[in-house]
Parts: C-alpha cells; sequence; structure tokens
C-alpha cells in the first residue's frame, strides 16, 4: 500500500487529480481521501524534495492506494494531474506524521469513486436466485 499526498489550488483540481489516478493510473483508493492542512503538506514536500516549493497550496488531501510505492509512482507519472501529486514512502521522515493525522482527519468532500462496485455478471440462463457469476476481475475499465 502505498500512500499518496495531493497539494493544490482548488479542491476542484485535487478531485479532478484523484479521478485521473482512478482512470487513466488505474489506482485503487483503499482509503477515503482526508483533508490535510495545506501548511503541513507544503512542509512535508519541502522536506522530501529538499527544495523550497515556488507556490505554497491551499488545499492538500492524503489517502492510501492498493498498489506499493514503485508501482504508483509508474502509473502517476504517465498521467498528468492538476494538482502536485507525491507519494510518500515510509522511508520519510514526515511517514508516520502524516498516517498519524489521517486517523483523525476528518473525510475530504466532493470524492466518489468513479469504478463501478461490480457485483458480477448475470446469467439470464439460469432460474432463480442466485444467477450472479462472481468475478473480481470484472471493472468498468478494460484491463490493458
Amino acid at each position: 500500500m502505498a500512500l499518496i499526498l495531493i497539494r493544490g489550488e482548488s479542491n476542484s483540481k485535487l478531485l479532478n487529480a484523484i479521478a485521473d489516478m482512478e482512470r487513466h493510473g488505474e489506482l485503487n483508493l483503499s482509503s477515503k481521501p482526508k483533508v490535510i492542512d495545506a501548511k503541513f503538506a507544503d512542509s512535508l514536500v519541502e522536506n522530501i524534495l529538499k527544495s523550497k516549493l515556488r507556490t505554497t497550496s491551499k488545499v492538500a488531501t492524503a489517502f492510501f492506494v492498493k498498489e506499493d510505492t514503485t508501482l504508483s509512482i509508474m502509473q502517476i507519472k504517465k498521467i498528468h494531474p492538476p494538482a502536485h501529486v507525491v507519494v510518500v514512502s515510509d522511508e520519510y521522515a514526515g511517514y508516520k506524521e502524516l498516517k498519524e493525522k489521517l486517523s483523525n482527519a476528518r473525510i475530504f468532500q466532493g470524492y466518489h469513486s468513479f469504478k463501478a462496485q461490480n457485483d458480477g455478471k448475470i446469467d439470464y440462463s439460469i432460474k432463480g436466485e442466485n444467477r450472479r457469476i462472481k468475478n473480481n476481475k470484472l471493472s468498468s475499465y478494460p484491463h490493458k
């Protein structure tokens, strides 16, 4: 599981970045995005990058994804989200502090997963109640 921090100018840009990571980056959120203090997010990113940021953020959110850190970085590199996305590895000093803040933070409003919660295919040749064929690989997006 990877911990992802997103910082940006507005809630809508953060929501678009999350949606892009789900749709185009094919990442699966394992927790709901939580609100993180923008100043804390900026200082954490400065410590990770070891340089001053050109712009400060107005809003920030963080969440876990099911994929590991390396795969998350590779998938995010493929897309161009409208906000600054940082994959926070457990190797960084601020990881534990961010994880603690996540446990007490409120949920980031406006987020709804665009991935279908698929309960399986329906087999119409079977009579009765149990017509669903369970398939964990089903989703609303084609697999590459």
